[in-house]
């Protein structure tokens, strides 16, 4: 039971810290470092390095794509509780870098004069201290020379102190603080110098060789005889180890602070490593608004009271006429929405009022007449069964006249059919090239033809303007001569050019028929094999 009731409190204690954690992560301001346009290599690794500075509470893997404009940023940070924008630019003869605090402004615009990377800073120290464990915690932010009285010194001011958490100083858990950013002010060249420190702390008042003894790697005593000689005498130590402390990095702990030998109430010093990255900045400019207001100040560009009243004044025409388009579209859109609605009313009236009429039985629409595939007389034939069931009475004659069909007249017949030969008895059934040959008029292969030779028409086909001998004669076409045999023992003659509605062709090229035609002489040709059956 004990048990039961101790994990119960654990699990409550436990969802409890973690939302107060998460009321503490909203709390507290983010950011989203960024660039826009095309930048260099370097200029991404600045980007990546100031990241670091600005951790935990940034977007360390922020992706950014081209097509990616200024309000896909906004429209992301509401819901991600993201305060502000550091956005990186670069022109054909400087770096910018711009300080948006949203949702409102003001936006800050800096000249990157010089940086370097935290590779460059790291590697010209000969011993630097940087882990994992510095970057768990916001850094602490140091503010020097910004105590001026000009409006843009204290509004860059205001605005490096609310990029980072507040700090009370009354209850501040040191171990919390690993890092330190300092923010330097030059009032004579108006530069701004931007340094990334981890913060060390180290015991005082002991020996080199005790504080030896403290640090994690133990020296080497090889050639001491007692540990006494360690203590007494600072042997052993290279002169990079010595000592340059003093009364500016001395304190009194309150807290104990992670590290061998820093007890509360004990004096410890305090000692910064630079780590990266290292930037030197100058203010262009101070803008109203999200990169789109009046500008409040500028460092090259000077105007009276006269230009700033009128540029304000072609700003407030400007909203202005954008007010009225606004009010406009409005007003058509409304418009709109009652000329469909009027429409949809309207129709639905008219469908109603149809409907209405199509059950009172006097409806005005014109009859559509009879189906195209309804016969009228099957149509006459149920009229007439209608009335006898309606009236009881059979109907006169002529109120429901049957129509008669109009047979179709010479101009309107369809082509008539062909007229196939019947074949004799003992004959085989003609071919279909025969049945060709036979309807053109010529003999067939390997015989006589069955007609006399000077009629080579059936009887009636001579007059008929529908068979194409008879176009042909009537159109004053004349009939090409036959040519020679194929080949010996088999007579007949050479095909004709193609005749209208004819379905085969003649051997030969067009100009050699044509010719051939006009000489009245049968092509030359290759003899060919007699078929089977014939000698």
């Amino acid at each position: 039971m004990g048990r039961e009731s101790k994990t119960k409190n654990q699990k409550r204690a436990r969802a409890a810290a973690q939302q107060r954690a998460q009321e503490q992560f909203a709390s507290v301001p983010h950011s989203f470092v960024f660039h826009r346009g095309r930048v260099g290599r370097s200029l991404q690794q600045l980007i990546l390095d100031v990241r670091r500075v600005m951790e935990p509470f940034t977007a360390s893997t922020l992706q950014v794509r081209k097509k990616n404009s200024l309000k896909d940023f906004v429209a992301v940070a509401g819901p991600l509780g993201v305060t502000h924008f550091l956005v990186f630019t670069k022109s054909p003869t400087n770096v910018n870098f711009k300080l948006v605090r949203l949702p409102g402004g003001p936006t800050l615009t800096f000249q990157v004069t010089q940086y370097s990377l935290i590779k460059d800073v790291v590697s010209s120290l000969k011993r630097h201290r940087m882990h994992e464990q510095q970057f768990t915690h916001h850094p602490l932010l140091v503010l020097s020379n910004f105590g001026l009285q000009q409006m843009h010194i204290k509004l860059m001011a205001t605005m490096f102190q609310n990029m980072f958490p507040s700090i009370n100083v009354h209850k501040v858990n040191l171990n919390a603080i690993k890092r330190c950013l300092l923010i330097s002010y030059n009032a004579d060249s108006q530069l701004l110098d931007f340094r990334h420190y981890s913060l060390k702390v180290v015991p005082v008042g002991a020996s080199k060789g005790l504080k030896k003894l403290l640090q994690e790697k133990f020296p080497n005593m090889s050639r001491l005889e007692d540990i006494s000689e360690l203590l007494a005498k600072d042997i052993n130590l290279s002169e990079s180890e010595a000592e340059q402390d003093g009364t500016h990095n001395i304190l009194e702990l309150p807290q104990v602070y992670a590290g061998r030998g820093n007890m509360k109430a004990q004096q410890s010093a305090v000692r910064l490593t630079e780590i990266g990255p290292r930037m030197t900045l100058q203010l262009i400019k101070v803008e109203e608004g999200l990169n789109q207001g009046n500008v409040l100040y500028h460092s090259f560009i000077l105007k009276t009271e006269e230009q700033l009243r009128a540029a304000l004044a072609r700003k407030e025409e400007r909203l202005r006429l954008k007010a009225e388009r606004r009010c406009r579209q409005e007003a058509n859109v409304q418009r709109k929405k009652e000329q469909r609605e009027a429409h949809r009313k309207q129709s639905l009236a008219g469908i109603r009022r149809k409907q209405q009429q199509g059950e009172d039985g006097d409806s005005g629409a014109e009859d559509p007449g009879l189906p195209e595939d309804q016969d009228p007389a099957n149509q006459s034939d149920d009229d007439m069964e209608y009335y006898r069931q309606e009236v009881g009475e059979e109907p006169e004659a002529d109120l429901f006249p049957k129509r008669v069909k109009r047979k179709p007249g010479p101009l309107c017949s369809p082509q008539p059919s062909k007229r196939l030969r019947p074949s004799q008895p003992g004959e085989q059934p003609a071919s279909r090239k025969a049945k060709h040959r036979r309807a053109l008029g010529q003999p067939q292969r390997g015989g006589r033809s069955p007609r006399e030779p000077g009629n080579s028409q059936r009887p009636g086909q001579q007059n008929d303007p529908r068979s194409p001998k008879g176009r042909g004669q009537q159109r004053g076409a004349r009939t090409p001569k036959p040519g020679g045999p194929r080949h010996p023992g088999q007579q007949g003659t050479k095909r004709g050019p193609r005749l209208p509605g004819s379905k085969f062709k003649g051997p030969g090229k067009p100009g050699l028929r044509r010719k051939q035609a006009a000489q009245g002489k049968g092509g030359r040709q290759r003899p060919r094999a007699p078929k089977k059956g014939q000698p």
